[in-house]
């Protein structure tokens, strides 16, 4: 049993949609950010970072914080969802990328185009370039291909699991996903998947999968 503690962000989104995908038994601690919950003693004893998401595997007693190791942890030691050999490797390249450049540049973008709209023009402006960067490299990426690592066109895996939540914000980043067809038939095809649907809505229903 996994004690997954979380929010309804895109990060702790990851984590839930991974074990929904993986079938594994979870019970959710929400986390509310807005009450500051994620500096109370019990969640910095579990994430020092007091941030989510985080986890605690009750069989081995293991906790772990960050998402992309969260994910990596869990398909290494579930055997799934991350491919095998060379293959790997680009995975974990695009899981890096997305930590490193994806998710950051759009959180930059959901403070100052989503929250502090109308403050500051130039900011908003290099906002938007950033969101066009990041966008145009995942689409390039997934031109003929399914889904963003694996052989051939592809195969289902953290790299998608990393990137889809936070691609689901696309109305908070101004983005129009007609103008990334590659970008938009994968989130379709990702947004579909039953699991991912579960794992969206915790650890509570905000609202549907945005659709475009």
């Amino acid at each position: 049993m996994i004690d997954l503690y979380t929010w309804t962000t895109p990060n702790g989104r990851k984590v839930s949609i991974m074990l929904e995908e993986l079938g594994e038994p979870y019970e959710v601690h929400p986390v509310d950010l807005s009450h500051g919950d994620q500096h109370s003693p019990e969640f910095l004893a579990i994430a020092p970072s007091g941030r989510i998401p985080a986890i605690r595997d009750r069989d081995s007693g293991m906790t772990l914080m960050e998402s992309g190791v969260i994910l990596q942890w869990l398909a290494e030691t579930r055997g799934r969802f991350l491919p095998a050999g060379r293959e790997r490797w680009k995975a974990l390249e695009w899981c890096y990328w997305q930590v490193g450049q994806l998710g950051p540049f759009l959180g930059q973008a959901h403070q100052v185009l989503k929250y502090n709209r109308g403050r500051t023009a130039e900011s908003e402006q290099k906002c938007r370039e950033q969101v066009a960067r990041v966008y145009a490299t995942l689409d390039a990426r997934l031109r003929g291909r399914s889904y963003i690592a694996g052989a051939g066109t592809g195969e289902y895996s953290i790299a998608d699991i990393l990137t889809w939540p936070w691609v689901s914000r696309f109305e908070w980043h101004q983005a129009d996903l007609a103008d990334y067809p590659a970008v938009r038939d994968w989130y379709l095809r990702i947004a579909d998947r039953p699991a991912v649907q579960a794992g969206y809505r915790q650890p509570h229903y905000v609202n549907d999968v945005p659709l475009p």
